[in-house]
């Protein structure tokens, strides 16, 4: 009688699972933030929320750049061979094309916007305490041209967010692979807990 043991999938490291989730929630409260302050007429309030949203972009853009780092210091798991394997050519490109994008526009989106306030003059001071040097100088045509790459770039990251979340939901619904457990935080189980 043979049984077949089953290896459970390479899960991320503690640093990239930390950065995941902490980046990730970052960047879904910045884009309601984002989205919910834009429709705010003009007062102490929007412009509250404005310093709040420079700041948690600023934020966001360090810890991109930790996760940058942290994932060229210890490259991510490749995927399971059975789960890469099952998975048609055009999903294996969606997958790593996803990915590629998102680390791109964890940079572009704040460095946009970091542009934008300061071509439009507004200088940002992190948490009101230490200022930051402009990203360029001061230029109302140069505001109003970075204005809307700003809010693409932030509706781009949205999409693929939403996508991202879209594959975890099949991977771990319809194909039950356990994929999603290499990322989250603790003992997770992966593959090797399929029903």
């Amino acid at each position: 009688m043979s049984s077949v043991i089953t290896r459970p999938a390479a899960r991320y490291g503690a640093t990239a699972i930390a950065l995941h989730w902490v980046l990730g929630l970052a960047i879904v409260a910045m884009l309601c933030m984002g989205w919910y302050m834009a429709g705010l007429p003009f007062s102490p309030q929007r412009l509250k929320l404005y310093n709040w949203h420079k700041w948690a972009g600023v934020a966001i853009l360090a810890l991109s750049v930790l996760r940058l780092v942290a994932r060229l210091v210890r490259r991510p798991p490749p995927l399971p061979a059975d789960v890469q394997s099952s998975m048609p050519r055009w999903q294996q490109l969606a997958h790593h094309g996803v990915h590629h994008l998102l680390y791109a526009l964890f940079f572009i989106v704040p460095l946009v916007g970091w542009a934008y306030s300061s071509a439009a003059g507004f200088p940002i001071v992190f948490l009101g305490l230490v200022p930051l040097p402009d990203f360029v100088p001061a230029s109302p045509a140069l505001a109003d041209a970075l204005k809307p790459w700003h809010a693409l770039t932030a509706y781009a990251l949205a999409a693929l967010v939403a996508l991202h979340v879209a594959a975890v939901v099949k991977h771990q619904f319809i194909d039950r692979d356990g994929l999603m457990a290499r990322m989250l935080p603790g003992r997770g189980r992966c593959a090797a807990e399929r029903a």
